[in-house]
């Protein structure tokens, strides 16, 4: 299963039997017309669960951040407090990648060159010298 969406709360750290995991949560939000065709959101909170020894990750996995994370999930059925039932959704993750900070959409970063989208841009020729001689082998 494959999640895209931001965290709602600082990851948490931890060793479980001498094994680290972090322990986060990402909202999936998805936008759907309704059948009066209103725009509607519809948000799923995911609870991720990433069983590693690649903890390097974890000062990133902040609250607003993007993330895109791909695991096995579980979902878990209980009784809420007002006796209605409900369900959670947790993923064992296998993968996590950054994707960007709740900011970095407000305002452009003047430091870094401009990105260049290769695909739209046309392949100039090559030129080829007819000097074989030229030629490491």
């Amino acid at each position: 299963m494959q999640v895209i969406g931001r965290l709602g709360k600082d990851c948490v750290q931890n060793e479980v039997n001498g094994k680290n995991v972090i322990n986060f949560s990402v909202a999936h939000t998805e936008k759907f017309k309704d059948s009066a065709g209103n725009l509607q959101d519809k948000t799923i909170w995911v609870e991720c669960a990433y069983w590693t020894d690649r903890t390097g990750i974890a000062p990133y996995l902040t609250k607003g951040q993007q993330v895109y994370v791909d695991g096995s999930p579980d979902v878990t059925a209980y009784k809420k407090n007002d006796g209605e039932p409900g369900a959670s959704l947790r993923l064992r993750v296998r993968e996590v990648q950054l994707l960007g900070s709740k900011g970095d959409n407000a305002a452009p970063n003047t430091s870094a060159p401009a990105a260049t989208d290769f695909s739209k841009t046309p392949a100039s020729p090559v030129e080829h010298e007819s000097g074989a001689d030229d030629l490491p082998f």
